[in-house]
């Protein structure tokens, strides 16, 4: 499950930052979540809920996680797409010189702290 190791460097970073701006609570983190990174919500939610009881900083914090779509562009007809809706191939024109122009990331977005 590599959802518990990304929960763990999220919060190793929270914890970092909470600590070069001398934050005492951290109330809620922000993370945006590309549509094909590979991550499940649910075990991403259960993984943090779990750990962030093991902190004191995030103790109490809620994730919120925001999703980015998933782009594709077509190289032959130089438009983009939705990657999840029609795939590698292009419904434009059929091409399959095609690359992912967004929706793999994992960004900290956000940390909200009292």
């Amino acid at each position: 499950m590599h959802e518990l190791g990304i929960v763990f460097h999220i919060i190793k970073t929270v914890e970092r930052v909470g600590e070069e701006n001398q934050l005492s609570t951290v109330s809620s983190v922000t993370i945006q979540l590309g549509e094909v990174s590979g991550v499940v919500h649910t075990e991403l939610a259960d993984c943090w809920k779990w750990a962030v009881k093991k902190t004191e900083l995030l103790k109490n914090a809620e994730l919120l996680i925001e999703t980015i779509p998933a782009v594709t562009f077509c190289e032959g007809c130089d438009t983009t797409y939705e990657t999840v809706r029609h795939g590698r191939i292009c419904p434009h024109c059929g091409s399959g010189h095609t690359y992912l122009v967004q929706g793999n990331e994992i960004n900290l977005k956000e940390i909200a702290a009292c």
